[in-house]
């Protein structure tokens, strides 16, 4: 799942990208109104994390624009503006949820599991592939029956491939996707994570749903 988190604060930013990673999400940064509305123009996300007080465009008005705009993204509000008029004012706007900084990173997770529910209250928050299954919410991953443990950045990138079933991904743009593998500094790092997945839903089964096309990149295919 990817989020997009609009804050200035560069520390409240690193330790929510940070916070979020490990729990295997997506993470992109926006420091401005105006660049999160482009973001949200040309990106698909699960969830956004909105900071009032922004440069150019504030959260307010980022928020107005974004459901004048009919986009059902789920807004959870984080600001430091924390009387019940703020609280009001940002949920009649078109925000799910307000939480007031400082606040609780266990408390932020169990909001935004609240909200991955109801937009997924269809059911429809597992992903399939032949007879893999993720649960997303969860986070529990299975093949054939049997239970599989992976890392939160293995299970990130398994949702990936998933999520872009039958086509080819190159290292270049699987780390464009998960720059923070990049904090191993090893050249061949998408090597590696590939090498742990294909060790944990592959080797112990006759079909083998990760495949390398050489030169190309890696593909999951049913």
């Amino acid at each position: 799942m990817k989020f997009l988190v609009v804050e200035d604060d560069q520390k409240i930013c690193d330790f929510l990208k940070k916070g979020l990673q490990e729990e295997g999400y997506q993470v992109d940064i926006s420091n401005s109104g105006d660049e999160a509305l482009y973001l949200v123009g040309v990106n698909q996300y699960d969830l956004i994390l909105l900071d009032i007080m922004l440069p150019r465009i504030d959260g307010l008005n980022f928020c107005k624009i974004v459901r004048g705009q009919k986009v059902d993204i789920p807004i959870i509000i984080l600001s430091a503006k924390d009387s019940i008029d703020d609280k009001i004012e940002g949920l009649n706007i078109g925000a799910n949820d307000y939480l007031a900084k400082p606040f609780s990173f266990g408390e932020l997770l169990a909001r935004i599991r609240v909200q991955l529910r109801d937009k997924n209250s269809s059911g429809n928050t597992s992903l399939q592939i032949d007879d893999l299954s993720m649960d997303l919410l969860s986070k529990k991953v299975s093949r054939a029956g049997r239970n599989i443990k992976l890392t939160a950045k293995e299970f990130a990138l398994l949702e990936y491939l998933i999520r872009h079933k039958n086509q080819v991904l190159s290292e270049t743009i699987i780390n464009e996707a998960f720059s923070d593998l990049n904090e191993a500094n090893l050249s061949n790092i998408v090597n590696v994570y590939i090498y742990r997945l294909r060790n944990k839903i592959d080797k112990n089964f006759d079909k083998k749903l990760i495949q390398t096309h050489r030169g190309m990149g890696y593909s999951i295919n049913e």
